[in-house]
């Protein structure tokens, strides 16, 4: 929590530094701390805590801009701090399109609490947390006799923010999260040595899945048993909800004003033309209550609003800051997107899947790159064969190729079936005529 003692500093902050030579200022103070207890084999093998408690304030002076950091919070190191940065800030060069947001775009408050901090969490045994890890990891020990090594762990955090700008805005933030994972290694055929995870995450203790994630871990690591390329081809591509926001990342990734403004863009100049498929309505709905990533500023303390990023394959806008805006001489939007939401469709992962008689499940990618420019991919994928509507040989060591425009434009299916413990709630996926490189 930031106490009231450390905002009336940020205020006294912010105006020293206006007396002393800035024309506007930027000040954030930041808190937080996180554990975790990881576990080999139900031992432990390795324990961290840590907390911070700190100030960044950004200056602008007389047309030129610099950011520092510090952890001393103390008025005395605090004048020699601000002092120092002042004039190693006139040093750099200027950047007249570095400016303070138009306060009409800041977030004004009197919304709802966004219910994104647990009030217990302090008061959580560390024993508890250290079980909750063991647990995990024990659901998959001596379960099966290739097991190699099970690994499992707990971790949790909790953040805050105070943001205040001398030319008017002011908000606060504050959130927690915990997370139990577990791994299992096993032998296969040969030197194989197929592994495989499963993790649960929350923001609040209570609404955590504490039970089968080991064994969740141990049945999709079963399943990659006997894994081998198989022949290349054209294939319908599904993709579980565990991955399926890989395809989508290089899709927002693209949107970035700082893309756009260096002509690294495969989207670029593509506002109102059709883009993908008329399934793929893609929102940001950044007032969820309770949902990870649910905020009403960004970090330039502008308003979040729900917006339309691609309504059925139509971009319908970009993530343009307030810098990005003023070099490009357009309109500022939002520095990016909060909570993404693919609209889903009627079937789960398994329906979806019932339904293709010449596949690909992938249910992991391995590497690869993606050209920003140009759309082009090529990523190393795991999975199965799907025959007939069913799973059937466990694949690895190959490639899926192509183009995010041509695969987007392919999309066929969209599933209903999103992780809802991810900000990027993006369901199931299946993309017809893929290019997949085996043997």
């Amino acid at each position: 929590m930031i106490s009231n003692e450390n905002k009336n500093l940020a205020r006294w902050a912010m105006d020293f530094a206006l007396k002393n030579g800035c024309q506007a200022v930027k000040v954030n103070l930041y808190a937080g701390s996180n554990s975790s207890f990881e576990m080999r084999d139900a031992k432990m093998d390795r324990l961290q805590q840590a907390s911070e408690n700190g100030m960044t304030i950004a200056l602008y002076v007389d047309g030129r801009y610099g950011t520092y950091s510090t952890n001393r919070l103390d008025k005395t190191e605090l004048q020699s701090f601000i002092k120092n940065g002042i004039a190693s800030t006139r040093y750099l060069a200027k950047d007249e399109a570095q400016t303070l947001p138009d306060p009409s775009r800041y977030y004004k408050g009197g919304k709802p609490d966004l219910k994104l901090l647990d009030p217990n969490f302090s008061k959580i045994n560390p024993d508890h947390k250290v079980q909750m890890a063991k647990n995990a990891g024990e659901e998959a020990m001596g379960k099966d006799a290739r097991i190699i090594s099970v690994e499992s762990s707990y971790s949790d955090g909790e953040n805050f923010g105070y943001k205040l700008f001398s030319n008017g805005f002011e908000g606060e933030t504050g959130n927690s999260w915990f997370s139990i994972s577990a791994s299992v290694s096993m032998k296969g055929e040969g030197d194989a040595r197929p592994s495989s995870y499963w993790y649960e995450s929350a923001l609040m203790l209570d609404d955590l899945v504490k039970e089968g994630i080991g064994q969740k871990a141990l049945e999709r690591t079963i399943k990659k048993l006997g894994q081998k390329k198989i022949k290349s081809g054209k294939y319908t591509m599904v993709v579980d909800p565990l991955n399926s926001s890989r395809l989508v990342s290089p899709m927002i990734s693209a949107l970035y004003g700082s893309q756009l403004q260096q002509k690294n863009s495969f989207l670029l100049d593509k506002i109102g033309q059709q883009i993908g498929n008329e399934k793929f309505t893609l929102r940001d709905e950044p007032h969820l209550i309770g949902a990870m990533g649910a905020r009403y500023f960004d970090n330039e303390g502008v308003a979040t609003q729900p917006r339309t990023i691609f309504d059925k394959g139509v971009l319908k806008t970009y993530f343009i800051d307030t810098y990005i805006a003023n070099k490009m001489g357009i309109e500022p939007t939002i520095a990016d997107p909060s909570i993404l939401i693919l609209q889903p469709g009627n079937k789960d992962l398994q329906g979806l899947i019932a339904d293709v008689n010449n596949g690909i499940l992938v249910t992991g990618f391995n590497g690869g790159n993606s050209n920003s420019s140009t759309g082009d991919f090529s990523f190393g994928i795991e999975g199965f064969l799907i025959e007939n509507g069913q799973t059937t040989q466990p694949i690895n060591e190959m490639n899926v190729t192509g183009n995010f425009l041509s695969l987007w434009s392919s999309l066929a299916e969209v599933g209903n079936d999103p992780r809802l413990n991810s900000s990027w709630r993006i369901p199931s996926l299946v993309f017809d005529g893929v290019d997949f490189s085996g043997i």
